[in-house]
């Protein structure tokens, strides 16, 4: 399966193809549709999100609610492109119209303007903007119902907000109960981590945090330990760091691990009921680049949006004149929203390496070959 995105953050909308879903899937509509919700949901999100209601729009591949084997066509049109259109219509508009020059360090700003030669940040911020991931979560909402159709989950939760931290160990079925506008498990940690988002709000700042992916029902073997483009960790921390503002990923314990010995590290292997099993999961359910039939868990530190109301100190490219960094329309906070695309990016990862592994035609083909695989 492959998933390739396109559009801009003002544009006519966001779009993906998805090729290689196997025909025979049943949708749920109205579970893209409360991803998408859920994704410009969260305490400390900005403005934006009032003047959009994202909804998915299936264009192709679907018949009746059901994959064809064909690619499918997505889009999430944006409601605001109307306020837009005089400026970034691609039939013909008037370029030069809110041009920003000054640019915000920590975007793809300046860095953009240099690679693609432009004058107008504009043509860069466009893309690069967090809006693209609403296509990401469409598009990973449906990896993600192929997965269940297999037994496999994907869920995750934040971990910590600014200096607020959970240090507390969770099961699974945790996952379920977490607070919907924080998206932390624990409610005490919530509140304190809402007064927080409340004062940097007051101080025209931002905040970022850590999100914990995991992954139940994956049976082992997926990956490859034969070459690195295979190794399904990489591809998951690639995936992770593919995301907007994303800055740090790690796999099971992580950059704990360089800090203990060997012993207190590696999942030692036991044999109980004909079976070989292991009683911790330190690996994080993935081994030598495959996953090991444990429970994946990944985690993202996800950097404070770079937008400050107060604005940071810059320069104005047309000018070379100090400045301020222009605020556009954001955050103070949006890791709760993070989360919710990481879920898909996992997800879609997963049903890529699955497929690529298994083949298959359809759904039925599908589930009977990884029916037959040992967990």
């Amino acid at each position: 399966m492959k998933i390739t995105t396109s559009g801009e953050s003002h544009g006519k909308g966001l779009f993906a193809i998805l090729e290689g879903v196997p025909a025979g899937l049943t949708l749920d509509i109205a579970a893209i549709d409360a991803a998408l919700k859920r994704r410009q949901g969260g305490y400390g999100r900005g403005a934006r999100q009032q003047l959009e209601n994202d909804r998915v729009e299936i264009l192709s591949g679907v018949r009746d609610r059901v994959t064809l084997g064909s690619p499918i066509a997505l889009a999430v049109m944006n409601r605001d492109y109307e306020n837009w259109r005089p400026y970034l219509a691609p039939e013909g508009c008037d370029t030069s119209a809110r041009v920003l020059t000054k640019v915000r360090p920590g975007h793809a700003d300046l860095a953009g303007m240099k690679k693609f030669g432009q004058t107008d940040a504009r043509n860069v911020l466009e893309r690069a903007s967090a809006r693209e991931t609403a296509v990401r979560v469409a598009a990973g909402e449906i990896a993600r119902q192929l997965l269940s159709a297999l037994g496999i989950e994907v869920g995750g939760f934040v971990r910590s907000i600014g200096p607020v931290c959970d240090e507390n160990e969770y099961a699974f079925a945790a996952l379920g109960r977490k607070e919907p506008t924080l998206g932390m498990l624990d409610e005490a940690l919530a509140a304190r981590a809402r007064a927080e988002i409340d004062a940097a709000r007051e101080e025209g700042d931002t905040l970022g945090g850590v999100l914990e992916l995991r992954v139940r029902g994956l049976k082992s073997g997926f990956g490859s330990c034969m070459t690195y483009s295979e190794k399904l960790d990489a591809r998951l921390v690639c995936a992770l760091m593919s995301v907007q503002a994303i800055k740090g990923a790690e796999v099971g314990l992580g950059f704990e691990a360089a800090k203990r010995r060997g012993s207190a590290v590696h999942d030692e292997l036991h044999a109980c009921d004909g079976k070989i099993v292991r009683r911790t999961n330190r690996a994080g359910g993935i081994e030598g680049g495959m996953s090991n039939g444990e429970e994946i868990v990944l985690r993202a530190a996800m950097k404070p949006i770079p937008t400050l109301l107060r604005g940071l100190d810059t320069v104005d490219t047309a000018t070379g004149l100090p400045a301020k960094a222009a605020p556009e329309r954001s955050d103070v906070c949006a890791v709760t929203a993070c989360e919710v695309v990481l879920e898909a990016v996992v997800s879609s990862v997963l049903a890529e390496v699955i497929s690529e592994r298994l083949g298959g035609d359809t759904l039925a083909e599908l589930k009977d070959r990884y029916g037959r695989l040992p967990a």
